[in-house]
């Protein structure tokens, strides 16, 4: 399982979360006593942006990494006895 999975894994779930929030908050006039149904719709698109934005950024910050050039290496040879 490579790092591009990972984040478009969290991308995908955020936007789901994100897009079923939306239908909860606006599209559904259903009632269920106890819960209300658009309360819970923003909470689903409040963690939906931030689940987003956290793995947009834990995507950018793995990427640095793959740009870093690799460092010389230097081999020291056996000194002679």
């Amino acid at each position: 399982m490579g790092i591009g999975d990972a984040g478009g894994m969290g991308i995908g779930v955020s936007i789901f979360l994100f897009a079923v929030g939306a239908i909860l908050k606006f599209a559904v006039t259903a009632h269920v006593s106890g819960v209300s149904l658009a309360t819970v719709g923003t909470i689903l698109m409040i963690v939906g942006v931030v689940g987003l934005l956290i793995s947009l950024f834990t995507l950018i910050a793995w990427s640095d990494r793959d740009r870093v050039p690799p460092r010389d290496r230097y081999v020291e040879r056996d000194r002679p006895i």
